[in-house]
């Protein structure tokens, strides 16, 4: 199991995947690597460990590869139905690992327009894929100036090994 979970990590470090139509192999974003955790340029982060991808009116939201590393096998996900509101900086979902249960923050506010059905039947997706399969809940933002008030990656990054240095 130990095995599996770092060539998952490291798998996701040097941006590798089985899925030949995956966006990272086609044309990869710069990524900043802290030890085995992947942050992407072009996504904001929350210091709860949430990410948020903003393309047009939509907003896609999951927890970070630093916060899945920490949790270890990611095995149950419950997430909202579509239609309900989030509010940034409230728990909308939890997610319950081999270590632990630990809820989910929403970054921002808006309505939840869709929800990653895969997670349900496969929840190790959050571990093998967070950026990618593993996103959680897709939203329509009711005040996008809240992504303003996100880290970028840069920032999460420091943020991440400051965190890591206090424990």
């Amino acid at each position: 199991m130990a095995l599996r979970m770092w060539a998952s990590s490291t798998a996701n470090a040097l941006k590798l995947s089985t899925n030949p139509k995956s966006p990272l192999l086609v044309s990869p974003a710069f990524s900043l690597s802290r030890c085995f955790s992947t942050v992407l340029e072009g996504f904001k982060y929350a210091s709860s460990h949430e990410w948020v991808k903003h393309e047009g009116s939509v907003a896609t939201i999951g927890i970070t590869d630093h916060a899945q590393d920490h949790l270890g096998e990611v095995v149950f996900v419950e997430l909202p139905e579509a239609g309900k509101s989030v509010t940034g900086g409230d728990s909308f979902g939890a997610v319950e690992s081999v270590k632990a249960t630990s809820d989910i923050n929403s970054p921002i506010s808006g309505e939840v327009i869709e929800v990653n059905s895969k997670l349900s039947e496969t929840p190790g997706l959050i571990n093998s894929s967070p950026y990618e399969d593993g996103w959680m809940i897709k939203v329509k933002p009711s005040n996008p100036s809240e992504l303003e008030s996100l880290l970028g990656p840069k920032e999460y990054t420091k943020f991440c090994e400051e965190e890591d240095a206090s424990h």
